[in-house]
This record gives C-alpha cells, structure tokens and sequence, in this order.
C-alpha cells in the first residue's frame, strides 16, 4: 500500500513512519504535492548470481528452433 505525506509531516513523524516502512508499507514524500522521495522497507541484498548454475538442470530439445508451418503462417497474418 503506497500513501503520500509531505516533508513537513514527514519530518515531524519520521519515526512513526519509518515503523510503517519497516511493517511494508511504502510512503512516498512530497514538495508541493508533487512526489519526489519514497521510503521503503529494507530488504537484504540477494546472493549474487552465479554463472551456470542450471548446467546439466536444463535439455533444449532439437527442434527448438523450428516453427511449424501453421504457427509461422499465423505470425506472417496468413490464414489457413
């Protein structure tokens, strides 16, 4: 759920609203009504990816690359 409020409520509750980030909610801070921070909760950087992780985990069939004649029609707006 997003709500907006703007930087002089923001700073007279900042704690306030800084546990309601932390709970999940999204605030967006304004200037003059017009959005221009957001506060979030924090959330982990993830593991980086690792390079062929799935090797060995996936099989592309052979005939991956072909389309079969009616499919092929369709996307040229051909009808059959």
């Amino acid at each position: 759920m997003n709500r907006q409020v703007n930087i002089y409520d923001a700073r007279m509750h900042f704690s306030r609203l800084i546990q309601e980030a932390a709970a999940g909610e999204e605030i967006v801070i304004a200037k003059s009504g017009k959005p221009v921070a957001k506060l979030v909760p924090y959330r982990p950087p993830t593991a980086a990816r690792q390079p062929g992780a799935w090797r060995g985990r996936v099989r592309v069939s052979a005939d991956f690359d072909t389309l079969p004649e009616e499919l092929e029609a369709a996307f040229r707006g051909e009808a059959e």
